[in-house]
This record gives C-alpha cells, structure tokens and sequence, in this order.
C-alpha cells in the first residue's frame, strides 16, 4: 500500500510559480514510477509529467520547458515545479504512483491549481 498527499496548490498569478509537492508513504519501495496528472473543467485527464525509478522523465508538450518533476532516491516526495503559469494550466493536480511490478495505481486526493490573469 501505498499513500499519496499532495500539498501547494493555490490561486497564482499568470507568470507566476508555483511548486507541488506529494508526499508518499507505506511501501515507497514498491514504486517504479510517480507522476502527476490534472483535470482541467471541460477537459480530459491528461497526464502532465512522470519520473520513473531511473531517474528518466517526461512531460507533455504543453509544459515542457515550463514544468519540472523531481523525487528524492526513496520516493518519500515528488515535486512539481511550475514556472511560467499560463491560465490554461487551472486544474485539478493528481499526485499517482505505479508499481514496479504489476499492481494497482495509487492516487492522492488532488490539489486545485488556480491561475489567474
């Protein structure tokens, strides 16, 4: 099992930064990639950066060079930092984690990002 608690979400400014963070507990050992996702209204869930247990990440083109995931070595805390906030990146932000092995996903609760002009 596996916990997950996101903290840092707030209302920003466009052009502002803001930095998330999803703090992970239980069997941290267990997970071979972490990420975050985000449900905007209207919109699908998208997958918006993953890190996995290598080190190698991945972002969607929308957030490249704006947005940045980072983990410590026992997966306790995976950070996203966002820079360069643009109206379009209000949404819901999930922390998730997926096991090594074949297993369920694991979920926070989510933490609302607003950005506003």
């Amino acid at each position: 099992q596996v916990q997950l608690v996101e903290s840092g979400g707030g209302l920003v400014q466009a052009g502002g930064s803001l930095r998330l963070s999803c703090a992970a507990s239980g069997s941290t050992a267990s997970i071979g990639r972490m990420g975050w996702y985000r449900q905007a209204p209207g919109k699908q869930r998208e997958l918006v950066a993953t890190i996995a247990n290598d080190g190698r990440t991945n972002y969607i083109d929308s957030v490249k060079g704006r947005f940045s995931i980072s983990r410590d070595n026992a997966w306790s805390a995976v950070d996203l930092s966002m820079n360069s906030l643009k109206l379009e990146d209000t949404a819901v932000y999930y922390c998730y984690a997926h096991p090594l092995w074949v297993g369920q996903d694991y979920w926070g609760q989510g933490t609302q990002v607003t950005v506003s002009s």
